[in-house]
């Protein structure tokens, strides 16, 4: 199994290693399959389409701009806790997104919409409905809810708007009244959106799918940018927590040794 093959010293490699291993297992798993009843099988008679946003542009869409992002910050502010927060942030977001997406994917099974094609691809169907297409285009079609392009888009780009937003102070006192940080915080939000709402357009998902798959990814973004940064609203929200915790302890420790000299 690819899982046995993983071996490594670093813990940073041996996390990613995991989390391969893990997406690999779960990419292979088979769905649950969910018995389809004739008056529901309107919902899966949409017609196949090419996707509007192909894979081929969504991971490059998903890794690069982050990366794009936050390496743009780094050359302006010359801060290297602060790439290396932001990276485990976002690595960490999309990694749980991931899993998460997956596994609900596997658990739900729901079809979809154009779920009749794969199956017949003839257009007959049997009495006993048991499909009789490409095996791989049938188990891909159990996996409609939620829509992973939707919680990836959410994941990406909502934590490039928060990463943003922090810098900017979009939403704290120092912010406020400036609407073009208002819309340099909505623009990835809009991005993402896009590419949610084109899911239901070239009938890969149901409207249902990318509402959930949305929201899954926006949380885990926002979860996984909080574990790293302070409040939107704070007046120190553009610096994350472990930028802030060497600067307490270096005037912890500069206040010491003032009071050692007293002494």
């Amino acid at each position: 199994m690819y899982c046995d093959l993983i071996q490594d010293n670093g813990r940073t490699h041996v996390e990613q290693g995991h989390r391969k291993c893990i997406d690999s297992e779960l990419e292979n798993a088979e769905p649950f399959t969910r018995k389809i009843h004739e008056d529901e099988l309107w919902l899966y008679k949409n017609p196949r389409t090419e996707s509007y946003v192909p894979t081929t542009i969504l991971w490059p869409l998903v890794f690069i701009m982050p990366a794009i992002v936050i390496l743009f910050v780094f050359l302006v502010y010359k801060d290297k806790t602060d790439i290396y927060q932001a990276v485990l942030s976002v690595t960490l977001a999309l990694g749980f997104n991931g899993v998460i997406t997956d596994i609900i994917k596997l658990v739900v099974g729901r079809p979809r919409p154009d779920f009749f094609w794969r199956c017949f691809p003839d257009g007959q169907t049997n009495p006993d409905f048991k499909c009789n297409g490409n095996p791989v285009l049938i188990k891909d079609g159990k996996k409609s809810f939620p829509s992973g392009h939707s919680s990836f888009a959410f994941a990406s780009f909502g934590f490039i708007a928060l990463y943003i937003a922090g810098k900017l102070h979009t939403f704290s006192l120092m912010g406020k009244g400036q609407s073009w940080k208002l819309c340099a915080f909505v623009l990835p939000i809009c991005i993402a959106l896009l590419i949610a709402l084109s899911r239901t357009c070239d009938y890969h998902h149901h409207w249902q799918d990318v509402v959930a798959g949305s929201i899954i990814g926006y949380i885990l973004a926002y979860m996984c940018y909080r574990h790293y940064y302070p409040p939107l609203d704070s007046q120190v929200c553009h610096k994350p927590y472990a930028a802030l915790t060497h600067q307490v302890q270096l005037e912890n420790a500069r206040n010491k040794s003032e009071q050692i000299k007293w002494i």
